[in-house]
């Protein structure tokens, strides 16, 4: 059963005019495989906006939660030490940041874990015969069969116009 197709490219410009050249055709499911970070993937892929809202919501939680906590704990073991106040805030802030900052990169870990759909134990992707160029120095580009707009030869020809070695990826 056909998976997709993994298009690879020996530039990096050439991969970021096949990926424009697929979004004006109307594909939307693929995915951009590169050895290095390449500037422009992200906006021609489309990122994911809610990113940001999430680490801002995490944040808030963590400090709202190290507050709590200390509050809670002063106010249920009181010590008056040398006459200071009760619930003395200077002394809350360095738990209080370092606990924002734990909450949001555990949360931030996790959250792009389940929008990824990792752990995933096996790829298909990964055996395509010449997956190890792209580990390498190569750009590659799966388009995935699921894609409504996806026809065998008609993306293949698409792709091989834009400059690409296509070959076949198939399910185990």
């Amino acid at each position: 059963m056909l998976y997709g197709l993994m298009a690879y490219f020996d530039a990096p410009e050439k991969l970021l005019k096949a990926i424009g050249a697929l979004k004006e055709a109307g594909y939307r499911r693929m995915e951009a495989l590169t050895p290095n970070p390449v500037e422009g993937v992200e906006r021609l892929l489309g990122g994911d906006g809610r990113i940001p809202w999430v680490a801002f919501a995490l944040g808030v939680l963590g400090a709202g939660l190290a507050l709590f906590l200390q509050v809670y704990t002063t106010l249920d073991y009181p010590m008056n030490a040398s006459g200071k106040p009760l619930l003395g805030w200077p002394a809350f802030i360095p738990v209080t940041f370092e606990l924002t900052i734990l909450t949001i990169t555990v949360g931030i870990f996790l959250y792009l874990l389940y929008q990824n759909g990792l752990p995933l134990a096996d790829h298909p992707a990964v055996r395509a015969p010449g997956y190890v160029r792209v580990l390498l120095d190569q750009y590659g580009l799966f388009v995935y069969a699921s894609d409504p707009r996806f026809d065998l030869e008609a993306t293949r020809a698409l792709l091989e116009s834009l400059g690409a070695e296509v070959e076949e990826v198939r399910r185990a």
